[in-house]
C-alpha cells in the first residue's frame, strides 16, 4: 500500500479508501490510485482487512431446493444487491430439509467467514431447540412466520390470496375451489387460510382443498379431479406451475377455460402470459424480497444489533384471459 501511495502521489489512507470503495475520493485521484495498483500488481488483502475491521464483506445464504422459481429469482436478487453493496455471497444448499441437515448447515456456516446469514427455507425447521444459530450471527429469514425471533422478509401471501378469491367472486362465481401447495409449506398454508377465510367472510361454501407439491404434474392430477366436479366454475391455484397442470387437465377433459372454469394462479411467472389461455395470477416481487433481505441484514450488521419483526412485500392481481363470469351469468 505504501508503494502504491508513493507511485500515485497520495497518502496511504487515500489508497485504503480507494481499495475499500469508499465515497468522497476525487475521480482523478481514484484513477491515479487504480492505475498505480494495476502497475504494481497490488490487490488488497481481504483477510488482513477482515482482521482489522472484523468484517468479511460476505453474506451466507442457506437454502433448500435451489431449483424452484421463487428461490432462484430471490437468490439472483440477493447476489445482485449484495454486490452493489460491496459484498459477496457464500451459498450453502441443504439437500434434505431435516433438522439434522439444517443444524449441520448452521454449523458449517458458523465456520465460514460470513458477516450474516439469509435463510431461504421453511421456518419450521428453525423451531427445534436443537437448532441454534452461531453466537452473534445476524440473520434474516425469507418466507417465514418466525418474526418473533428473527428478522423476516415475506411476500404478502394473505393479501394475494384474498385478492384472487375476491376477483373470482366479483365475477359472479358462487364459490372458489383451491389447489394448495404442500402442507409443510408456510406460504402454502397462509394461502389456504386466506382463501378459506375470504370465502367464509362472504358466507360461501368452502370446498375441500386439493393438495399439490408445487409441480405442474401435481396440478394436472388435481385438475383431473376438478374436471369431474360439475359445480366447479372457479379455481384458485397456489402457484403458476400447478395452474399450468390444471389448465392442461381441464382442456383434456373438455372443460373450457374460462368459458366453464376460471383459473387464477400465484407468482406471475414470466411465462404466465404465454399460457393457453394467458393466466390471471397474483404477482409477487421476488426481486424485491431478495433486495430487502440484503437491506435488512446489512442494517443489522452495521448496527451490530439483532432484529425481529416482519417486512411484507405487496402483491397484486394481474388479470388476463383465464378468468370470466360463470356460464350462467354471461
Amino acid at each position: 500500500m505504501t508503494d502504491v501511495a508513493k507511485l500515485a502521489g497520495v497518502s496511504a489512507q487515500t489508497v485504503s479508501r480507494v481499495s475499500n470503495g469508499s465515497p468522497g475520493v476525487v475521480e482523478t485521484t481514484r484513477a491515479q490510485v487504480l492505475a498505480a495498483m494495476k502497475e504494481l500488481g497490488y490487490r488488497p488483502n481481504s483477510a488482513a482487512r477482515a482482521l482489522k475491521s472484523g468484517r468479511f464483506h460476505t453474506l451466507g445464504v442457506i437454502l433448500f431446493n435451489i431449483s424452484t422459481t421463487g428461490n432462484t429469482r430471490t437468490l439472483e436478487a440477493i447476489a445482485t444487491s449484495a454486490a452493489q453493496e460491496g459484498y459477496a455471497i457464500t451459498l450453502l444448499p441443504v439437500a434434505v430439509p431435516t433438522q439434522d441437515s439444517v443444524r449441520g448447515a448452521f454449523t458449517r456456516m458458523g465456520e465460514l467467514a460470513v458477516d450474516g446469514v439469509i435463510i431461504l427455507m421453511e421456518a419450521h425447521l428453525l423451531d427445534a431447540s436443537t437448532v441454534t444459530l452461531p453466537p452473534r450471527t445476524h440473520v434474516v429469514v425469507a418466507d417465514s412466520n418466525a418474526g418473533d425471533r428473527y428478522r423476516v422478509v415475506d411476500t404478502d401471501q394473505i393479501g394475494g390470496a384474498r385478492a384472487a378469491v375476491r376477483h373470482l367472486l366479483e365475477l359472479g362465481h358462487d364459490t372458489v375451489w383451491h389447489v394448495a401447495g404442500p402442507a409443510d409449506s408456510y406460504s402454502a398454508e397462509r394461502r389456504v387460510d386466506a382463501w378459506r377465510t375470504a370465502l367464509r367472510s362472504r358466507r360461501r361454501e368452502v370446498p375441500e382443498p386439493l393438495r399439490g407439491d408445487w409441480t405442474a404434474d401435481s396440478g394436472y392430477r388435481a385438475g383431473l379431479r376438478l374436471a369431474q366436479e360439475p359445480g366447479c366454475t372457479a379455481v384458485f391455484v397456489a402457484n403458476d406451475q400447478m395452474a399450468l397442470g390444471v389448465l392442461r387437465a381441464l382442456h383434456e377433459q373438455g372443460r373450457t377455460v374460462p368459458g366453464e372454469v376460471s383459473v387464477v394462479g400465484f407468482d406471475d411467472l414470466p411465462e404466465a402470459a404465454s399460457f393457453l389461455p394467458p393466466l390471471t395470477t397474483i404477482h409477487q416481487d421476488f426481486s424485491e424480497v431478495g433486495r430487502r433481505c440484503v437491506e435488512e441484514l446489512l442494517a443489522q450488521i452495521r448496527s451490530d444489533e439483532a432484529g425481529t419483526g416482519t417486512t411484507l412485500v405487496p402483491t397484486r392481481l394481474v388479470a388476463r384471459a383465464s378468468t370470466a363470469p360463470p356460464p350462467d351469468t354471461e
